[in-house]
């Protein structure tokens, strides 16, 4: 439950969500565990059905944003960045967390599945829908928007 919550967490970055969507990602694994064949570990089933039920959320959810926002909201999903609130080692550990977080979104989600999580940019370029030319444009800007907030 706590690599499954970490990985929420680091993904959409408010602990709340990041809560209901653990829970989400345990429903639905009850409800697919029929279609686990076994070819990976379960951890790496789970992992990736994780994965798969934040970027669901985030689409669902820009849906929904476009249909019933007000007109006058310009930030977009960057609008829910906020502070994950997971226990952190202080020092170093706490900047980078808290620099991770106030990341845009399309950034946030490149770099955590890159970086973070290991994905290689074709993987991730299929997950989001875009190309990988994206994924790479948005992880180099991660990079340096992170290193120009550790640089302060």
């Amino acid at each position: 439950m706590n690599r499954v919550f970490s990985l929420c967490a680091r993904m959409v970055a408010d602990r709340m969500r990041a809560e209901e969507l653990t829970q989400d990602v345990f429903v639905r694994a009850w409800e697919k565990l029929h279609l686990f064949r076994g070819e990976s570990s379960f951890a790496t089933w789970l992992h990736r059905l994780a994965v798969n039920v934040v970027l669901n959320d985030r689409k669902t959810e820009g849906r929904r944003r476009n249909r019933f926002e007000e007109e006058d909201e310009e930030h977009g999903m960057d609008g829910y960045i906020g502070v994950v609130g997971m226990p952190l080692a202080p020092g170093d550990l706490l900047d980078l967390e808290a620099a991770i977080t106030r990341l845009p979104a399309g950034a946030r989600r490149v770099f955590t599945l890159h970086d973070v999580e290991g994905y290689k940019h074709e993987e991730i370029a299929e997950m989001l829908g875009v190309t990988t030319g994206a994924t790479k444009a948005q992880l180099h800007r991660a990079r340096r928007l992170l290193r120009e907030a550790l640089n302060r």
